[in-house]
């Protein structure tokens, strides 16, 4: 994929857009800096910059809990959370050492390899896919092969044409029957106004609530369910340089990250509180869609027995061969130069 194309993905995918989940595009300037815990000195801290993916929302909790609680400070690191002025500027800053951490997708992260960009994910942070395939409750399609024939909206994403066709494939139906429409980041008013009979692109913990509280119910299906292998939603990404030299640094990060999803994990509604406290004024947050929203994604970043960012080589190897198969990465990558546990 050519590299321009690369960034065109990265640009509306995220979870989407301005308009459109989770984790897309953002809005303007950065959010201000942590202050160190009281009585540390600031001076002696390490300073990092973190870029989201999107404008702060509920999966960001565990950020802004280490931030305001002052696990970043104890770990003699002054972290400084910036927001996106659109979504391809993670990645791209990162591998420029613009910033030395950034949010970002595995199956992108594994396609800018392709493309010679250095950047490694560091931490798997959302452990199971978010984008699944909606369609309206009342249209009467139980299945994502019944899609056959009919048309389905996507945000101009490649990766998720390919998730449909794996869906619609896997479950006996003819993607090659699908009518295609590039909604951009209208997948809401698409789906509920009828213009289309199902969506790509909308994310369980935003397109899927706010719908359902404008009255607009759907049926989701999981990729993994048809198909998909059970990819990364969300993870932590560095350059290959970065590594090189501040490794200890970003472990220090993570030690700091931990314990900010345990405080979330363990106190939901005061790690919402935080979150609210930093929300951005030009991307104001639904209090109500935030809460349902964390109790959707704390499961899913649950890592079990291993360490909350823990990464399986499996799961890399899995995503690499479905890229490839699906004509979306080249057969010669390999998937370990592509992550690293710290």
């Amino acid at each position: 994929m050519p590299y321009l194309l690369l960034l065109s993905v990265l640009l509306v995918l995220s979870g989407c857009g301005a308009n459109n989940g989770p984790a897309g595009s953002g809005s303007s300037s950065p959010s201000t800096s942590s202050a160190p815990a009281a009585g540390a000195e600031s001076s002696k801290a390490h300073k990092l910059t973190i870029m989201l993916d999107w404008y702060p929302n509920a999966v960001h909790s565990f950020l802004y809990a280490a931030q305001s609680n002052g696990y970043f400070a104890e770990e003699g690191l002054d972290v400084e959370i910036q927001m996106p002025a659109d979504s391809n500027d993670a990645l791209k800053l990162v591998a420029a050492g613009q910033v030395d951490l950034a949010l970002s997708y595995q199956p992108q992260v594994l396609m800018a390899r392709g493309e010679q960009i250095p950047v490694k994910s560091v931490a798997a942070l959302v452990r199971h896919p978010l984008n699944h395939l909606m369609v309206s409750a009342d249209s009467g399609i139980t299945r994502p092969g019944e899609l056959s024939g009919k048309q389905a909206g996507y945000s101009s994403i490649p990766l998720y044409e390919a998730m449909l066709h794996t869906m619609v494939k896997n479950d006996g139906g003819d993607p090659g029957s699908l009518k295609l429409i590039d909604v951009g980041f209208e997948l809401i008013p698409a789906l509920s106004t009828g213009r289309v009979d199902g969506i790509m692109g909308g994310f369980i913990n935003h397109e899927q609530l706010i719908l359902e509280q404008e009255g607009h119910p759907v049926r989701s299906f999981n990729p993994v369910d048809y198909g998909v292998p059970d990819y990364y939603e969300l993870v932590l990404v560095a350059s290959d340089q970065g590594l090189q030299e501040s490794r200890e640094y970003f472990q220090k990060f993570m030690n700091a990250a931990r314990k900010g999803q345990q405080f979330a994990a363990q106190q939901p509604e005061q790690a919402l509180k935080l979150l609210l406290e930093h929300q951005d004024t030009t991307a104001p947050l639904d209090e109500a869609i935030e809460k349902r929203s964390l109790e959707i994604l704390l499961p899913l970043m649950d890592a079990g027995e291993q360490p909350f960012g823990y990464q399986d080589t499996a799961s890399w190897e899995n995503v690499r061969k479905w890229l490839s198969e699906s004509g979306l990465l080249a057969e010669d990558i390999e998937s370990a130069d592509a992550f690293i546990n710290l």
